[in-house]
């Protein structure tokens, strides 16, 4: 019996353009192909399982229903082999030679319109399976469809313009791809490389993928499943797999959503934050997928810069996606995603600040800094992160925090503003002079530790129609209250202040009594109404400019403290002796305020004072 010749065709003109455009252009990263024939066989599986569900004679019954990849690095093959819905001639024709059936005429048609629409054309043997081709010298496709009538095939083309196919004997039901390596592509014939890529790209595909013989894919696609059906310890291995982490998460978020946009998402945060320990800056770490199949592993647009800490899996089938899978062409819907998500995990946050305070605080403190920078730069969310902002104040205990909402239903009827200072320090802001005159008049003031609370004020600005005012700014104006006896009369005042103004020179902008100091001599407000002391620090360490602008402040002196009083009586008496004092308590008051740059002059100056002791 003589063995069939085998039937020669030739690639249609736009099947040919389409193998010039996915093998030179389309592919970012050459290792996709297997990501996308791996896809293709989990369909033809997908389809078969239905198939059997309507039909009685199946061809090869027995099989089970799974995919399996084979590397030869000796012979620089890779095969990729489902035993899934498999071919006909016809459907081969149709499916790989062809244009009408494949779909791959709508994306030719979306690349001339600029890419901006085309066919979603995942899980069909088209343009995904073209990518083989950037690999191969020559790509075979072994087949036997489910039909029990129909032949064994087997379909081949080194990509160049024809293929043939041919009639086989003891093929098994499905599909068999082996692709022979071009010589600068063979690491894919490595079991390790095979491996790499497979679990990064298809790690959750439905059916069983084994690698020469053994199964890669052991962790389920959680986000898919119902909350209430999956296990603690399930939610846990995920965890550890999807965010490389080998501890456990703090928080949990698991959601699927139908409108605007069918949306299955798992969001993790975890025990800690390494920006926090000082590590590099985090990348985001929330994967894309469609369908169970990998997008993009650090999608930079699909959340928000602030929440670059999470990790987890956002699902989406409603994503148009180009042919490669790689490029998310619909900018607008990623947008809606971003906003949904976002908005979502805000609410959870605000579930959890409310029934499990301690747990929200716990996370708080590891990740507050991030709530920071979101309200200080997203005004899309800022209403919903300022109202999640965690202080400590002069109302509270140490180490106990209160929120703006909270502040503000302590305010008195004749209140405005809401009062903060920075420090770096409950202790050296306690200990400062500026807290004095708040504290006498039994007005709140918020503490602020970080370095960026100062910016997160300045961009909040105000909250609840009430302005945020730093209290050891020189325009707070404060009521009236009982002062103690025994200050300086005020004409006597008035010569001080003069003489220190006179003696201090350009140092100081001002100096005036204080209506805000009880126990300390003297304080310093920045004059500088632009930059606060905290800003002028951050812009010095950054050596950016006015960093090292010349410094003058506003100094502020206590009327009725002893040392005032000393200073009043030398200033005639021992002019000189004087002038030593004014300029400690200058740079005294510098050191509270956080602007003394240096201090050789004063330790100088300390040690003239020592000696006339």
């Amino acid at each position: 019996m003589s063995t069939p010749t085998p039937q020669k065709f030739e690639f249609q003109a736009e099947i040919k353009q389409l193998l010039d455009i996915v093998i030179h252009s389309l592919y970012t990263e050459k290792e996709i192909f297997l990501r996308e024939l791996v896809s293709n066989a989990s369909d033809a599986l997908e389809k078969l399982r239905h198939t059997q569900l309507t039909e009685k004679d199946i061809f090869d019954d027995k099989l089970e229903l799974e995919i399996n990849v084979t590397t030869d690095d000796k012979a620089k093959t890779i095969t990729i082999q489902d035993f899934g819905i498999g071919m006909t001639r016809e459907e081969l024709v149709q499916n790989l030679g062809t244009i009408a059936h494949s779909g791959s005429k709508a994306f030719l048609k979306a690349i001339g319109e600029g890419a901006q629409k085309n066919s979603n054309l995942i899980g069909q043997f088209g343009v995904g399976f073209y990518s083989a081709f950037m690999v191969a010298k020559s790509v075979k496709v072994y087949t036997h469809s489910w039909r029990t009538g129909e032949p064994g095939l087997v379909w081949e083309s080194d990509g160049s313009g024809s293929y043939t196919i041919e009639e086989v004997e003891g093929q098994r039901r499905g599909a068999k791809i082996v692709i022979e390596l071009k010589d600068d592509c063979t690491e894919f014939a490595s079991d390790w490389k095979a491996k790499e890529i497979l679990e990064r790209y298809s790690a959750f595909v439905s059916f069983p993928i084994t690698l020469n013989g053994k199964r890669i894919n052991t962790v389920q696609a959680v986000w898919l499943r119902n909350k209430n059906e999956v296990k603690e310890e399930e939610y846990t291995e995920f965890y550890k797999f999807q965010a490389h982490g080998y501890d456990e998460p703090q928080l949990r978020l698991h959601f699927s959503a139908d409108a605007p946009l069918s949306i299955h998402a798992l969001l993790f945060v975890p025990k800690e934050s390494t920006e926090k320990l000082g590590l590099a800056r985090l990348e985001p770490s929330v994967s894309l997928y469609c369908r169970k199949v990998l997008i993009d592993a650090k999608p930079k647009d699909l959340l928000p810069e602030w929440l670059r800490f999470l990790k987890g899996v956002v699902d989406s089938e409603d994503l148009p996606l180009n042919i490669s899978r790689e490029t998310m062409q619909d900018k607008a819907l990623i947008e809606k995603l971003n906003r949904v998500i976002t908005k979502r995990f805000l609410k959870f946050l605000e579930e959890e600040a409310k029934n499990r305070p301690e747990g929200f605080e716990t996370f708080y403190r590891e990740f507050g800094v991030f709530l920071k920078e979101g309200a200080a730069l997203d005004y899309t969310h800022k209403d919903q992160l300022v109202k999640l902002l965690r202080f400590e104040s002069s109302l509270t205990e140490k180490g106990k925090y209160t929120t703006l909402g909270d502040y503000v239903t302590r305010m008195g009827s004749e209140q405005k503003e809401i009062y903060y200072l920075v420090g770096p320090n409950r202790a050296s802001i306690e200990s400062g002079p500026y807290l004095e005159g708040f504290k006498a008049r039994n007005l709140e003031v918020l503490f602020c530790y970080e370095s960026v609370d100062e910016y997160v004020m300045n961009n909040v600005r105000e909250f609840d129609s009430k302005k945020l005012t730093g209290a050891d700014h020189a325009d707070v104006k404060l009521a009236e209250v009982p002062q103690a006896e025994g200050a300086l009369a005020a004409a006597d005042l008035e010569t001080l202040t003069k003489w220190m103004k006179e003696t201090l020179g350009e140092r100081v902008a001002e100096v005036k009594s204080s209506d805000r100091l009880v126990d300390s001599p003297v304080l310093a407000l920045n004059a500088d109404k632009f930059m606060s002391p905290q800003m002028r620090r951050m812009m010095k360490a950054m050596n950016k400019e006015g960093g090292d602008s010349p410094l003058r402040v506003n100094l502020e002196i206590n009327p009725r403290h002893a040392i005032n009083k000393r200073l009043f009586a030398l200033h005639t008496s021992a002019p000189e002796k004087a002038k030593l004092m004014a300029e400690q308590l200058l740079d005294n008051a510098l050191i509270s305020a956080g602007l003394l740059d240096d201090a050789t002059a004063m330790v100088a100056r300390l040690n003239k004072l020592l000696e006339n002791i």
